[in-house]
């Protein structure tokens, strides 16, 4: 009886996507280490940030742990209680006493020491409820009504993170539910008229954005103005830093704190400075790795839920990970957007591992009808 339960728990194991577990795994502890300089952990023997990181990470896989334990499609049955929650949690933070204020966006919720951000957390929850209602209606995906009543269950998380105002997690949230409707099938000729409308509201989104917001956008169209001192910092340290850098500690931009926000928004510029080109190209391989692997396993689950939420999961990665690279070299506007893995916050570390237990979740169980090669 012994060696039968030691059999199956030796079974489970194999099935596990060790690749998608070691590509994490190089990330974020290959990031820790460019952490460890953002911070100025060397030079003041500081490693408070480090410490909470690591044990963010730490939280995560057990998160990741208690997640491959339950049948994901169990949790997709419950998705009116995760969309009902998901929009709690993003009405709280506007509720004065209990949200609080950080880089102008009312997003945080502070409990003790920890500000708990928690859009993080409903990125989640949103993903997994609203999957569920695409697989709903997937046969109608390209039915006018259908995709309307799609919008309409989509369109309270948007205008509640615009509320904030938080446009880098409401942006965001559309990349994950365009990445869920195209999964679901959607219409390529819909998809091209929904660009084509986005487009032609731009101007009208632009006024309704925060002051801060806007100031955003017309420094992305003026990069060497005096008000756009964060890239125009971000460019100056990856510049400097060449083919193979100055070496890790030895980044002056970094180190000497003419570096904005370089623990989170702008780390990957630290990247730039001290690794040089080789490093950029170092994460961007690894990045670019952990996507098609997502993909893979979106291709081969053994049902559409399965397909539509790590569908979400990719659009969220994704967009982060190209925002957060494009803001940093001025290809992109700032939007306070992390890099997965990488960039300091528990709450962000916190919900990068959720969805990496989910996507396991889900390729577990692929594997164990023996649909997974």
């Amino acid at each position: 009886m012994k060696k039968l339960e030691y059999r199956k728990k030796l079974k489970i194991l194999r099935n596990i996507d060790w690749k998608l577990i070691s590509i994490v795994l190089v990330i974020f502890f290959s990031g820790l280490i460019v952490l460890s300089s953002a911070t100025h952990a060397n030079l003041t023997g500081n490693f408070t940030q480090i410490y909470k990181q690591l044990l963010a990470f730490v939280m995560g896989t057990l998160i990741i742990a208690v997640f491959m334990m339950i049948d994901y499609n169990s949790i997709g049955k419950h998705y009116k209680e995760l969309y009902v929650i998901s929009l709690v949690l993003l009405v709280l933070v506007l509720i004065p006493g209990i949200g609080d204020v950080q880089f102008g966006a009312r997003s945080w919720i502070r409990i003790g020491s920890f500000n708990l951000q928690t859009s993080e957390i409903v990125k989640t929850t949103f993903i997994l409820s609203y999957a569920y209602i695409i697989d709903k209606n997937k046969k109608n995906i390209n039915d006018l009504k259908t995709l309307f009543l799609l919008v309409v269950y989509a369109f309270p998380f948007i205008g509640l993170l615009l509320s904030q105002p938080d446009l880098g997690t409401a942006i965001v949230f559309s990349v994950m539910i365009f990445f869920m409707l195209y999964a679901a099938g959607l219409n390529n000729k819909i998809l091209r008229n929904v660009v084509i409308v986005m487009v032609i509201l731009a101007p009208i989104m632009y006024f309704l954005m925060a002051p801060h917001q806007r100031i955003r956008i017309v420094n992305f169209f003026n990069p060497e103005a005096m008000s756009n001192y964060q890239v125009l910092q971000s460019m100056i340290a990856i510049g400097s830093g060449g083919i193979f850098g100055k070496g890790l500690y030895n980044g002056s931009q970094n180190q000497e704190s003419f570096l904005p926000v370089r623990d989170s928004d702008f780390i990957f510029a630290v990247v730039g400075e001290e690794f040089g080109l080789i490093g950029m190209l170092f994460f961007i391989v690894l990045f670019v790795l952990l996507i098609t692997r997502l993909l893979m396993i979106a291709k081969k689950s053994k049902n559409t839920y399965g397909s539509l939420v790590i569908a979400g999961i990719t659009g969220m990665f994704t967009y982060q990970i190209i925002q957060n690279i494009g803001m940093t070299v001025g290809l992109m506007p700032v939007t306070g957007v992390t890099l997965p893995f990488v960039s300091y916050g528990g709450s962000s570390l916190l919900t990068s591992m959720a969805n990496i237990g989910i996507v396991l979740n889900i390729c577990l169980r692929r594997k164990r009808m023996g649909l997974y090669s």
